[in-house]
């Protein structure tokens, strides 16, 4: 029989379509998991009061990208701009499964909004428009363009932390990225370290280095074609042997 593939749980957001709530997921990240290795669990985002019996069955977390943004509440502002879509069900979980994944040891691999979600869980804070904060160019996609463009464009460097976990993984000072966010960091988590930036100083990369078990935030999308991609591979690589780790302590 072959080996039973580590549990990854991947939390879903929540939408509304046609007048019923759906929990939903991009297919894309499911993939990813297998490529790297995992069995995809994917979590409702109404499951906030069984967070102790998800973390006891996983092997890793994923927090994925998501047309939505986290709650500025969490960190003690009021929304920006009311147009952007807002998944305050999705919040309740993630948040708390940062913490209680960063605790117990569980890896964790964390996407755009996912990235996001991590600093804020932390006690870091997020600026909401990027663009309009001066001194960092804009991020975000083209919406004119397909979606094939807008994640497989290339469009800018980020640049590692010398002697990081990024650095160490990929061994590489500098590669290129796609980009697809309006918001990022503004202030960084107590304890985080930063593991890449952008040519703006924008952080696109971070780890907590106190934690139990590998853990690892980006502000691209990794997942897109990753398997043709040399530096996706690497990363779900490295997320995948940290999730076999922990499965093989249970």
């Amino acid at each position: 029989m072959p080996a039973a593939r580590p549990r990854v749980l991947l939390p879903t957001c929540q939408r509304q379509l046609e007048g019923h709530v759906f929990h939903t997921f991009g297919r894309k990240y499911v993939e990813a998991v297998k490529l790297a290795g995992g069995l995809p669990v994917v979590v409702p985002s109404t499951e906030a009061d069984a967070l102790d019996e998800l973390l006891d069955l996983a092997d890793g977390v994923m927090l994925t990208g998501s047309p939505s943004n986290v709650h500025p509440s969490h960190f003690g502002e009021d929304v920006y701009n009311p147009e952007l879509p807002l998944d305050p069900d999705r919040d309740a979980l993630t948040l708390a499964l940062v913490r209680g994944a960063l605790e117990r040891g569980v890896p964790l691999f964390a996407i755009c909004r996912g990235f996001q979600e991590v600093n804020v869980a932390l006690g870091g804070s997020l600026l909401q428009a990027v663009h309009e904060a001066g001194g960092y160019q804009d991020h975000r996609e083209d919406e004119s363009q397909p979606v094939e463009h807008q994640y497989g464009a290339l469009a800018h460097p980020v640049s590692t932390t010398p002697g990081g976990l990024l650095e160490s993984i990929l061994g590489l000072r500098e590669f290129m990225v796609n980009s697809l966010h309006g918001q990022g960091v503004r202030e960084l988590a107590p304890g985080l370290r930063v593991e890449a930036r952008a040519p703006d100083g924008l952080v696109e990369a971070f780890t907590l280095p106190t934690a139990p078990a590998f853990n690892l935030a980006v502000q691209w999308h990794p997942e897109w074609l990753a398997a043709t991609n040399a530096v996706s591979m690497k990363l779900f690589a490295a997320f995948g042997d940290a999730c076999r780790r922990r499965q093989a302590t249970r």
